[in-house]
């Protein structure tokens, strides 16, 4: 498999930064769901919320690793093409799925830094964004949360979308973004 995109199908840095996203995606969202098992206060509770923090701060910097990647080079054409108002829903899910892998850490860093905590990131403690504002923090918080509730129906959506071009259209949609078979 070659290392860039082709106008055939996407190249093994496209391939193996959007299956790492979606395990990134996965561990965030599971750091903070898990985190309700263990007592307030506790430091199984607490490590899960770091997690989260650092493991969200991942997914900006991949998010724009990958964003830059997806300017720097072709974008596969699907085989056979889809109708107009497909490829121009597909663009669309593409932007507001970017927006939510880099709004959702910004907000994140923007919540600690209202909120006064610090922002942990892999042993570094990285710079508050805003001025401690409690009330600011509880609005920057309602979004987060709202995001990340619309977080799961956008990757849902983007699920199914690829699930039903391999099933139901049978067109190759899924099978670019799939790590190439070698024959033996």
């Amino acid at each position: 498999m070659q290392l860039r995109n082709d106008s055939s199908r996407y190249g093994w840095l496209s391939v193996s930064l959007h299956w790492v996203m979606l395990a990134l995606l996965v561990a965030v969202y599971a750091s903070m769901e898990l985190r309700e098992f263990y007592p307030k206060g506790s430091a199984t509770r607490e490590a899960m919320k770091t997690w989260h923090y650092v493991l969200g701060l991942c997914v900006l910097a991949l998010a724009t690793g990958r964003l830059a990647i997806h300017f720097a080079g072709p974008v596969p054409a699907i085989s056979p093409a889809p109708p107009k108002w497909q490829a121009q829903g597909a663009k669309l899910m593409k932007v507001v799925l970017y927006v939510f892998m880099l709004g959702m850490p910004v907000l994140g860093w923007l919540l600690l830094s209202a909120k006064g905590t610090p922002i942990p990131f892999f042993g570094l403690q990285l710079p508050a964004l805003l001025t401690e504002n409690k009330d600011l923090a509880e609005t920057v918080k309602e979004v987060h949360e709202t995001g990340a509730t619309i977080g799961y129906i956008l990757v849902g959506l983007h699920a199914a979308a690829a699930l039903y071009h391999h099933y139901l259209v049978r067109d190759d949609t899924l099978r670019r973004m799939l790590p190439k078979r070698h024959a033996r």
